[in-house]
């Protein structure tokens, strides 16, 4: 499912208690709702302006360096920690006319809100709401599983993607190994090959990120919640684990490929030299034969011409056949 909000939408902003959706809120009243005891705001905006952003910094009392990474983009995977406030960058990704297209989410989390600001391409996370307000058990710990399913979220939309170009592969070493390649499948898989280490190298500081929740002592992180940490670690070690086992089916199509043509060409070779060497035979007799010199041997022969013929037929039909039986023709 993917989106199309314009820059500076403000998605959704809405305030839980005990795990369910109390209201909406205003921007401007989303720090008096976090403040509220058992209250939490989860606050969602789309390619904010810096305006925007200045503003939830000062509802929420935001690190103005977070702030600033949020609103220029651009930061590789990441977990920080300023004073009470947890800063998360994740990359999303999403297959675009079979390339694959890169944004940006970053989540500010602290006691009583949680703030995702996207940037770039992504699926929509309204999925994500849902989910979590169908879970009232879950969502009653809070920002801690906001966090947790946002991130399980971008990271199992890896997955439809690597699905989508491993399938591709598979054709492609369907093809392959039956002909050479063509010049717009030797881009193609150069273009696989660029998109699978781009995503290997969005996917890989994932799980750094995933430790780091999951052992560090978080005030707004709850130990209950801490395995659920684990289990995104262990989807993003899946997803670098298929992201390798793919570069390498890559490159065994492309080698065995080439390898296949190589071996093609050698067979081609083959069979010209050796039909080369069989029109040799009648070449050079002919040739001999064919200079003006009026003595040569058996040239008045009443029988010359035939027998010419008949050594030229012994000899090509010996050698196609030696040729035949070494499997040069």
């Amino acid at each position: 499912m993917t989106d199309s909000f314009a820059p500076g939408t403000v998605i959704a902003s809405a305030a839980y208690t005990q795990g369910r959706r109390v209201a909406d809120v205003p921007l401007a009243e989303a720090g008096a709702w976090a403040g509220r005891d058992g209250h939490f705001v989860w606050l969602g905006l789309y390619e904010p302006t810096e305006t925007q952003l200045l503003e939830v910094k000062r509802q929420f009392n935001l690190h103005e360096l977070a702030v600033e990474d949020a609103l220029h983009a651009h930061q590789r995977p990441k977990v920080e920690v300023y004073g009470d406030c947890v800063f998360i960058v994740l990359r999303t990704a999403r297959l675009e006319d079979g390339r694959v297209s890169f944004g940006e989410t970053h989540i500010f989390a602290g006691q009583g809100y949680v703030v995702t600001v996207r940037h770039g391409a992504s699926s929509s996370y309204l999925p994500v709401r849902a989910r979590c307000e169908s879970a009232p058990k879950l969502l009653r710990h809070g920002e801690d599983f906001v966090v947790y399913a946002v991130m399980d979220y971008v990271v199992d939309c890896y997955f439809p993607i690597l699905d989508q170009l491993e399938a591709e592969v598979e054709d492609l070493e369907a093809v392959l190994l039956l002909r050479p390649p063509l010049e717009n499948e030797v881009e193609r898989i150069h273009q696989l090959r660029r998109d699978l280490e781009r995503l290997r190298r969005v996917a890989s500081p994932l799980l750094d990120v995933c430790s780091r929740l999951e052992r560090f002592d978080l005030s707004i992180i709850d130990d209950e919640i801490r395995p659920y940490y684990r289990d995104v670690q262990d989807h993003v070690i899946r997803v670098n684990e298929a992201i390798g086992s793919l570069r390498e089916l890559l490159s065994f199509v492309f080698e065995s490929s080439m390898m296949l043509a190589s071996s093609r060409q050698n067979d081609v070779t083959r069979k010209l030299a050796a039909w080369a060497a069989i029109l040799a035979v009648p070449t050079a007799i002919a040739g001999i034969y064919g200079m003006n010199f009026d003595h040569m041997p058996e040239l008045h022969w009443r029988y010359g011409y035939p027998t010419a013929l008949a050594v030229i037929a012994v000899v090509c039909i010996t050698l196609y056949r030696r040729f035949k039986r070494t499997g040069w023709l």
